[in-house]
């Protein structure tokens, strides 16, 4: 029981932040609405780890990783979501962020020297081919339209989000805890944002509504805080394989809320291009073991 809530928890969590990123985009800039995001949720993280003495002094090298990610994660990723929120459905830019487990593939073997598995081939290719199906008619013709240039913001925010993970995982390889490296991570990702709003000559604004402060905390202390930590609780039962499964829930959850919420339009197109981007995403996770016993069962039935 206690696992199912662990996994229930960030996929519903994560899968209906989307929405309430779509519920900010009120007279608050989206790139300020990024930085008063984490620099709460980066300062809820810190007086965690101070009540409950966990290490808050790294090297000058780990912040200069623990930057990078920031930047590139909480920061520049964060703001690609939002501005692509702007111009899709949240369920639509919820599936083309799906495209960072293929993302993660690439930058691995980029950055890292990692051999790419033939099912994380297979995969990343029925990412993409899904992803061009749901914007097949903004791809046919090539014009500007809204759905393509949010289409293009989401992905290059996947791409940059992803660099951020292989980051982290370089993070937790030199010892940096994972809830110390998201203080630090969301701090200097939030002083980006917040460079960025006013170095671009943009003005403080807030807005004190309930329409705008209920979704920013539902998405600081819920999206940011607890979804997390059931996660990493979640990885600690079963392990990181399994766990992250809850990756591929989140936009099937992101696509149902946007169809009651924002009125979503399926077409042929659409549905049959989520399925298989989600295939892809299923192919990425299972592991290889799993797929062979699969793959025994079919052909004895067969």
């Amino acid at each position: 029981m206690l696992n199912f809530i662990l996994y229930a928890s960030p996929a519903l969590i994560w899968g209906s932040t989307w929405l309430a990123i779509k519920l900010q985009l009120t007279q608050v800039p989206p790139i300020l609405s990024v930085g008063y995001r984490f620099c709460l949720a980066s300062s809820i993280l810190c007086i965690y780890c101070l009540l409950t003495n966990k290490k808050l002094v790294f090297s000058l090298r780990d912040h200069v990783f623990m930057a990078i990610q920031g930047f590139t994660l909480f920061g520049l990723g964060y703001c690609m979501s939002y501005l692509a929120t702007a111009y899709l459905t949240s369920g639509l830019v919820a599936v083309v962020f799906s495209t960072i487990l293929m993302w993660n593939i690439l930058n691995l073997r980029l950055f890292m020297g990692q051999a790419v598995a033939w099912r994380a081939f297979c995969g990343g290719i029925l990412g993409l081919s899904g992803i061009c199906l749901v914007f097949w008619d903004e791809l046919e013709t090539l014009t500007a339209t809204r759905e393509l240039i949010g289409m293009l913001i989401a992905l290059t925010g996947a791409y940059l989000a992803s660099v951020g993970n292989i980051v982290g995982a370089r993070n937790a390889r030199a010892g940096v805890p994972v809830t110390q490296a998201n203080v630090f991570g969301m701090a200097y990702g939030s002083l980006l944002s917040l460079a960025l709003h006013f170095g671009s000559g943009g003005q403080l604004v807030m807005d004190w509504s309930v329409g705008y402060l209920a979704p920013m905390l539902y998405l600081t202390i819920f999206g940011s805080v607890v979804a997390f930590g059931c996660y990493m609780l979640l990885i600690g039962r079963i392990g990181a394989e399994y766990a992250g499964y809850v990756t591929l829930l989140m936009p099937v959850i992101a696509l149902v809320l946007s169809t009651f919420f924002e009125d979503f339009s399926w077409t042929a197109n659409a549905a049959i291009g989520v399925v298989i981007v989600l295939m892809g995403n299923l192919f990425i996770l299972t592991p290889p073991a799993s797929l062979i016993r699969i793959r025994r069962r079919l052909f004895k039935r067969l």
